[in-house]
């Protein structure tokens, strides 16, 4: 699919000799000429005295990446694994989020080494048509993460404030002028204000783990593959479910492009120390992902599993059951509280990726304001004239269509990920190692089938 031009790009600049032009870089079509987000690039300075004050300054987008892995559109699989089958799909959760670490390190080694976000790699790699194709893919695919998250924040807000769904879907829109404010004023603040809110998540989740007393024993054989999540069809099913659910595509776009805000030295020797720094900072993010999505699988294997209501799946019914089975006030409302921080964190990085995607494949700047309305409109249009017109099982079912198409696109944005990053003549030294090649196209390899797999059961779900 790459195309053959190999000429740079010639800009109005260059041509009548007014400015210096770009340089021509190895395994490139096209020269760099605007910086991935461009009004924080580089932006964060990363010169610490210490290793661990590098290690906090190179900390913060794995944290923007790791809400993506915890948010509502998750939280529904994770429910149904618990209660149907207790603690056993617990090894399920570890081995997404070692496929997770794998692939959000490829994105941000990416980025480093080449100065280049996912979709501009993409945008020169691929001809016109092509990169159009993905784009397009890409825009639906935020859409639907979009309205997964949406989605979820609606039902929180339903669930804490009895704000009707339309009008939580409404709300949702406020956010957008929380990330252009925030951005204005720093990127560390808009990390912090992620930060903040996983931890809040976070602590939620402690609140339940605490009084649901599960049985450690049982946790701990959890983590601990069986060959029954394959003999057991229905264990499958959700397990694939988990596994499809888990990597975002747009995550891989977003970190990419995010790990440019560090203002590490464009050296081999700087670059080398931002990949080592910006895989530890990812790494630990996703370890609170894995906290948090164990946690739900395990509340509810100890709450509704033992308690004989097995058919939990919905976050509604969950929220509903909580406080009775437990038998202490409050646990409801910790939990909607934990899906609000979730799903208004997942909208602030999902509308900061849709931004990415349209100026990386396009090259197209409009105001940040502008863009980020309009990526929002696409998500909220949709999710409340469903709420309107079908109410809580509508947006339940929208919510699975969402999953749906992320799984469609998930294919597009890994293998362009896998490639750049195995090619020697884009990566130079930091091309991947042949053993870190086959690695990463057998988890490429594993979540295609997966999801093919998925789309067609549920296909086929809904026409018999």
């Amino acid at each position: 699919m790459a195309a053959a031009n190999t000429d740079p790009i010639v800009t109005p600049e260059t041509a009548s000799g007014a400015a210096t032009p770009p340089a021509h870089e190895p395994g490139w079509r096209r020269a760099r000429l605007a910086p991935s987000l461009a009004e924080v690039h580089r932006s964060v300075d990363v010169n610490g005295a210490t290793w661990f004050r590098k290690m906090l300054a190179f900390a913060g987008p794995g944290y923007l990446v790791a809400v993506g892995y915890m948010d509502p559109g998750n939280w529904a699989t994770d429910l149904a694994g618990g209660s149907r089958f207790g603690y056993t799909l617990l090894s399920v959760i570890l081995l997404s989020n070692l496929m997770a670490v794998l692939l959000q390190g490829l994105a941000s080694k990416l980025g480093i080494v080449t100065g280049r976000d996912l979709a501009q790699a993409c945008r020169d790699h691929y001809s016109p048509p092509v990169a159009f194709a993905l784009w397009v893919l890409c825009e639906i695919a935020i859409a639907a993460c979009d309205l997964a998250e949406v989605i979820g924040t609606a039902i929180a807000l339903n669930l804490l404030f009895g704000i009707t769904l339309p009008v939580g879907i409404a709300i949702t829109a406020v956010d957008v002028l929380i990330v252009l404010y925030l951005q204005n004023k720093g990127f560390r603040l808009l990390e912090a204000l992620v930060i903040a809110l996983i931890a809040v998540v976070g602590g939620c989740f402690l609140f339940e783990l605490f009084i649901s007393k599960p049985d450690m024993g049982a946790v701990a054989r959890g983590f601990i593959p069986t060959t029954q999540i394959f003999t057991n069809p229905e264990m499958l099913y959700i397990a694939i479910g988990i596994l499809g659910a888990t990597v975002m595509p747009h995550n891989l776009y977003l970190h990419s492009s995010i790990v440019q805000t560090r203002k590490y030295e464009e050296t081999a020797a700087g670059k080398r120390e931002a990949v080592r720094f910006a895989f530890l900072d990812s790494t630990i993010a996703l370890s609170f992902a894995l906290f948090i999505n164990a946690a739900i699988l395990i509340v509810a294997a100890a709450t509704f599993h033992t308690s004989g209501n097995t058919e939990v799946a919905e976050i509604q019914d969950a929220h509903k059951l909580l406080t009775p089975l437990l038998g202490v006030a409050g646990a409801s409302a910790v939990f909607a509280l934990a899906l609000l921080a979730s799903g208004q964190n997942s909208t602030l990085t999902g509308t900061l990726a849709g931004q990415i995607v349209m100026e990386g494949f396009l090259n197209l700047r409009i105001r940040p304001w502008l863009r980020r309305l309009i990526t929002r409109a696409i998500a909220i249009v949709p999710a409340a004239i469903v709420a309107v017109l079908y109410g809580e099982s509508g947006t339940a079912r929208l919510l699975i269509l969402s999953q749906v198409i992320l799984s469609l696109q998930l294919s597009f944005a890994v293998f362009p990920l896998v490639r750049f990053t195995s090619d020697r003549e884009k990566m130079g030294e930091f091309v991947n190692s042949i053993a870190l090649r086959v690695a990463a196209y057998v988890v490429a390899g594993i979540i295609a089938s997966l999801n093919l797999w998925l789309l067609f059961q549920t296909i086929r779900g809904w026409l018999t």
